[in-house]
């Protein structure tokens, strides 16, 4: 009888042995719980395509940042979903606004314990949905939609945000706004810059979550799908123009292109796991088809093996707290 020369399962024997050697964590600072507050709210209100996630009221924000920092988490990312809305995105800027008023209420009620986030971004904001302002026939004007994004960066490190995250993608928007904060004396305010946001068929909760007025899509911005090298480019020139963090969007369906990013740039690497990612995973689990924490917990270590520092998910809390038991 011959015997195998190399024993390869020597290193699986036993769960000490695995916990010893295992090349991947997950720890509950590496994760971002995404938020949503909706104006105007007194309760918070179910996401029907997203189970267990709701759109906030302040109060009720305020509540689960409080459990997300007691659980460890190490940030939240705000969105904010105002009562009106118009061509411009003028409630994205204004101190009133919904995500401004969201972000000084969490700095000053968890700003000491974990990363208060904001998005950076008009489509919550525009009553066309898009991401920038639009030019007479339709399309996102990019130099116009800078300005736009300037004065949203200032009200929102005004507001007490700790980092902006930048998800729209327009061209040259790191350097602008990098600039813009340090002209005002905001040196230490963070930039994650969505440098890989691909346009995914994944996002489709999210829009229900922020009432999204999109009709039409973002392929003149966001990356195409088959696109890899392109997405690791749009990384290594959000590097160069000042870009503290950079991410790769959607997570699971893009780990080859979050490998490369992260083998690429020489700065943190996010990876957001999005509303379709979520949603997939909860209905498999609803109809007994997948255990669900069990997948819960696989898919953001994926996630992390692929190469990301940290990972954006709607079960950070949840997560966080499965993993200090």
């Amino acid at each position: 009888m011959s015997f195998p020369e190399v024993r390869l399962r020597r290193l699986r024997q036993s769960p000490a042995v695995r916990d010893l050697v295992r090349e991947t964590s997950l720890q509950p600072r590496q994760l971002v719980l995404p938020m949503f507050v909706r104006e105007g709210l007194s309760e918070p209100v179910a996401i029907g395509s997203m189970p267990g996630v709701a759109q906030h009221s302040l109060d009720s924000l305020r509540a689960a940042a409080v459990e997300a920092a007691e659980a460890g988490v190490g940030g939240v990312m705000l969105f904010g979903v105002p009562a009106v809305r118009d061509a411009r995105g003028s409630g994205a800027d204004d101190p009133h606004g919904i995500l401004n008023v969201a972000a000084e209420a969490l700095a000053a009620e968890v700003g000491d314990a974990l990363v208060v986030q904001t998005d950076l971004c008009l489509d919550e904001f525009t009553d066309h949905g898009h991401c920038g302002v639009l030019t007479g026939d339709g399309s996102v004007d990019n130099d116009a939609t800078l300005e736009r994004y300037t004065s949203m960066a200032l009200a929102q490190a005004r507001a007490g945000s700790q980092l902006l995250g930048l998800s729209g993608m327009m061209d040259g928007q790191v350097a602008v706004i990098r600039a813009a904060l340090d002209a005002e004396g905001f040196t230490q305010t963070l930039i994650l810059a969505y440098a890989a946001k691909y346009a995914s068929a994944f996002y489709g909760p999210f829009r229900e979550a922020v009432d999204s007025q999109l009709t039409g899509d973002r392929r003149t911005y966001q990356l195409d799908p088959g696109n890899r090298r392109e997405g690791v480019h749009e990384a290594i020139v959000d590097e160069a123009e000042g870009a503290d963090i950079v991410m790769v969007k959607p997570a699971m369906a893009f780990l080859d292109v979050l490998r490369e990013v992260r083998d690429t740039v020489s700065i943190p690497v996010w990876a957001y796991q999005v509303s379709g990612e979520y949603a997939m995973i909860e209905a498999a689990a609803a109809n007994g088809w997948i255990d669900r924490r069990a997948a819960i917990l696989e898919s953001l270590l994926s996630i992390r093996r692929a190469g990301a520092d940290a990972v954006l998910t709607y079960w950070a809390t949840e997560a966080a707290r499965w993993l200090r038991a």
